[in-house]
C-alpha cells in the first residue's frame, strides 16, 4: 500500500475486526476488550495507519482539539503559560492548536479558522474578544474561558489573578517604605489587567491621601517602558515607579541602573508584576506581585473542560490572589512580613 493512505478499514482487514471496532479503540473512553485493543494497534503499527482527527470529530462531534489564541510572546509570562496549559490539556486527553494574534489585536479574526477545525473549546490568553465574538461561539456550542485577562459585559469565562488587589497591595507597601512620590507605568490600558492594576495602586494611594506623581500607559512594551521611565525621571522625580509587568519592568530597571546612573533601590524602588523567573535573577532582583499561574491554569483547564461537559453551565469569573514577593530592587519597610506590617 506504498503511497496509497491507511484507511481504518485497511486496518479492521489486516486485524480480522471490524470497522467499528478500529473506531472504538482510537475514541477516547469508548469501550474494547483488551484483545480486540491489542490486535488492532499491532494492525496500525504495521500499516502506518494514524486515526483521522477531523473525521472522527466530524462523526462523534468531539475532537479533543483546545484552540488556543495568543499574543505577546515576548512576555516571558505567556510562554510559561502555554507550556503549563498545554501540558494540562494533553493530561485530560486534549490537543492544543495555537494561533497567534497581535498584540493588541481581538480574537475576531481567529475565529474563523478555529472553527474549521472543529475545537471543542478556546482559551483566549492575553487577547480581548468582542462580546459579538461570545455570541458566535455560545451560537457555535463552543465554550471559551479568557487566561489572564476579562472583558466587561461579556458573557464569557475568565481566569485572572486579583490585579486590583495586588495594585493595592503594591501601594501600600511603598507608602510603608516611606516614599512619597509613586509613579506608575502601566500595562496596556485597553486590557483589564492594565486598568486593573492601575486601579487598584491609585485606590491604595487614595486610601492614604496621597495621588501618583506620574501615571503613563507603558503599552506592555519594553521600549516604549524604558523611554517612559526616562521621561517619568525627569519630569516627576519619583521615588519609588511601579512597573505593570514584569517583562516593562526589566527595562525600566536598565535604564535607570544603566543609562541614568540611578542607585535602584537606594535612589529609586522598582516593583512589576507577573514574578517570571527571570525576576529572580541576581541581576534584577525585582521586587514584585507573583501571578499564581499554576493555579490559573489549573482553574482554565478545569473551567473550560466542565462547560464542554455541561453547555448549560454559567460562567465562571474566577479572581486568585497572588503575593508580593520581596527582591532587591524596592525598599523594603521595617516589619513588613507576608504583606502587612
Amino acid at each position: 500500500m506504498t503511497g496509497m493512505r491507511i484507511t481504518a478499514a485497511d486496518v479492521a482487514r489486516r486485524a480480522g475486526v471490524s470497522q467499528s471496532a478500529v473506531s472504538r479503540v482510537f475514541t477516547p473512553g469508548a469501550s474494547a476488550s483488551a484483545r480486540t485493543a491489542e490486535k488492532v494497534r499491532r494492525a496500525a503499527e504495521e500499516l502506518g495507519y494514524r486515526p483521522n482527527v477531523l473525521a472522527r470529530a466530524m462523526i462523534t462531534g468531539r475532537s479533543r482539539i483546545i484552540g488556543l489564541i495568543v499574543a505577546y510572546l515576548e512576555n516571558q509570562f505567556y510562554p510559561l503559560a502555554l507550556q503549563l496549559l498545554a501540558r494540562a490539556l494533553k493530561a485530560e486527553g486534549y490537543h492544543v492548536l495555537v494561533f497567534m494574534a497581535s498584540n493588541g489585536e481581538d480574537a475576531d479574526k481567529m475565529l474563523d479558522d478555529l472553527l474549521d477545525y472543529q475545537v471543542d473549546g478556546i482559551v483566549t490568553a492575553s487577547v480581548g474578544m468582542s462580546n459579538a465574538l461570545t455570541a458566535r461561539c455560545a451560537a457555535a456550542g463552543i465554550p471559551v474561558v479568557m487566561f489572564n485577562r476579562g472583558q466587561d459585559g461579556a458573557d464569557v469565562s475568565s481566569v485572572t489573578s486579583a490585579n486590583r488587589a495586588g495594585g493595592q497591595q503594591v501601594a501600600e507597601f511603598l507608602l510603608a517604605g516611606g516614599h512619597r512620590r509613586l509613579g506608575h507605568i502601566s500595562g496596556w490600558l485597553g486590557a483589564s489587567t492594565g486598568r486593573d492594576r492601575a486601579a487598584g495602586f491609585a485606590a491604595g494611594l487614595a486610601a492614604a491621601g496621597a495621588e501618583p506623581v506620574a501615571l503613563v500607559d507603558g503599552l506592555y512594551r519594553q521600549d516604549h517602558a524604558a523611554a517612559v521611565a526616562r521621561d517619568m525621571i525627569r519630569n516627576a522625580n519619583p521615588d519609588a515607579i511601579f512597573v505593570g509587568n514584569d517583562h516593562m519592568a526589566f527595562a525600566v530597571l536598565d535604564t535607570l541602573r544603566t543609562d541614568l546612573g540611578i542607585d535602584v533601590p537606594a535612589e529609586v524602588s522598582i516593583i512589576g508584576y507577573d514574578d517570571v523567573p527571570m525576576a529572580a535573577w541576581p541581576a534584577y532582583g525585582l521586587t514584585t506581585v507573583r501571578q499564581p499561574i499554576n493555579r490559573m491554569v489549573a482553574a482554565t483547564v478545569s473551567t473550560l473542560l466542565a462547560q464542554i461537559e455541561a453547555p448549560e453551565r454559567p460562567v465562571a469569573r474566577i479572581e486568585l490572589a497572588g503575593d508580593l514577593i520581596l527582591r532587591t530592587s524596592a525598599r523594603q519597610p521595617e516589619g513588613w512580613h507576608d504583606g502587612r506590617l
